[in-house]
């Protein structure tokens, strides 16, 4: 089967030949003169991404789930309390990873479809009179039912209870794709990976940390070895790593910086919003409805978008990849064979964006949809021509 169509899951995402020629280099000496120029623009231009002048970037090889780990073990003691909302399968698995590590988790239940409740956190942290509480944990853009949650509205309702605890932040699957402001927002450490809006391979946890989260570092008693901030930030000041680094991501992440930093962050977004508005178009021409319960809640990243009654998602993805060599997000957790995800993120284009769903159409008669073939593409189609001379140039990042 041919490797030339793209992918549109939520992450990994395409990997755009530059970045793959960029990562196609031979081993160096990661203890060279060499490396020190290589990664530390790459810190610093990763501050830019994360919206933040202040925070401390810090990389580890792993993904996003590691950088979660790293998050709560620098900072956290056994024993702690976190407040986590669930409203979908990565918040679900935050909290699962907190009580791993023995952390009294709070947890407030939301319906999937539904983002951060900033009013319920504000509530539970104005009764935590003594304190207990000492990180909000929030997943910025829930894959699973492709929720873009308000963070500011977080940090405001922590700020309403006047409460110390730490803000963190899951933004694997928004950071590079969507605006993320850490100092803006108040946020502590942000968690983001290498796969998905920086279009590179798996492999590379990326934290940005304020000076608030790092005072804590001293007294959190969580075990940590691996993923100690303290031993990364030494050999990073030093302009090394404190084990082998992914050298081959760290050569692709410079690279997608300056494609990032080419194009212009405000591009970027605006590519992201303008994909997913007609992906959003797409689907109500097919009739189908979206899991994100209001357009204020809607991903520029991802789209998570409900069968109708009787139809099984996951028989819909596995056809539209067995038959027409496409993938397509499977449903995650409660939307396991209700919902199927649309992936629009990273190096994409409109015209790329419409084989897809051109793609999914196909898939969907070949299945009984009742879905009249052309439908959703129209959609896009009339949108994307709309937007074409008014939006900025698109370049496939």
């Amino acid at each position: 089967m041919s490797d030339q169509n793209p992918v549109f899951i939520p992450g990994p995402t395409n990997i755009p030949d530059r970045l793959r020629r960029a990562m196609q280099v031979q081993t160096q000496d990661h203890r060279s003169p060499a490396f020190v120029n290589t990664l530390a623009p790459v810190l610093e231009g990763c501050k830019t991404v994360f919206g933040t002048t202040v925070g401390q970037i810090i990389t580890f090889p792993a993904s996003g789930t590691g950088g979660w780990e790293a998050a709560i073990t620098n900072t956290l003691s056994p024993g702690d309390k976190v407040l986590v909302a669930r409203y979908g399968m990565f918040s679900h698995r935050w909290i699962d990873m907190c009580q791993r590590h023995g952390l009294s988790v709070e947890i407030i239940e939301c319906a999937w479809g539904s983002g951060a409740p900033a009013d319920r956190f504000e509530e539970a942290l104005k009764a935590d009179n003594g304190h207990a509480i000492k990180a909000v944990l929030v997943t910025h853009n829930e894959t699973a039912t492709g929720v873009r949650s308000d963070i500011a509205a977080v940090r405001r309702a922590i700020q309403e209870a006047d409460h110390p605890a730490l803000l963190m932040v899951d933004c694997v699957s928004s950071l590079a794709s969507m605006p993320f402001e850490m100092d803006k927002w108040g946020v502590d450490i942000a968690v983001s990976g290498s796969q998905k809006g920086f279009m590179l391979n798996t492999g590379m946890a990326i934290l940005a940390v304020s000076p608030k989260a790092l005072a804590t570092m001293e007294r959190a008693q969580l075990p940590r070895t691996f993923f100690d901030f303290r031993d990364m930030m030494s050999a990073n000041g030093k302009g090394g790593f404190p084990y082998t680094p992914p050298l081959q991501l760290i050569y692709g992440m410079a690279e997608s910086l300056d494609m990032l930093f080419e194009e212009g962050l405000d591009n970027v977004y605006a590519r992201h919003t303008r994909l997913a508005e007609g992906v959003r178009r797409a689907v109500s021409g097919w009739g189908l409805r979206l899991v994100a319960q209001s357009p204020d809640l809607y991903s520029d990243t991802v789209s998570a978008v409900y069968v109708p009654e009787g139809f099984d998602s996951n028989a819909l993805t596995e056809h539209a990849f067995a038959n027409y060599g496409v993938s397509f997000g499977v449903g995650l957790g409660e939307m396991n064979g209700r919902a199927f995800r649309i992936g629009h993120l990273g190096s994409l284009t409109a015209t790329m964006v419409l084989s897809g769903l051109a793609t999914l159409e196909m898939a969907m008669a070949d299945l009984k949809y009742p879905v009249r073939l052309g439908s959703g593409v129209i959609a896009a189609q009339e949108y994307y021509r709309a937007t074409a001379k008014s939006t900025l140039t698109e370049r496939a990042a």
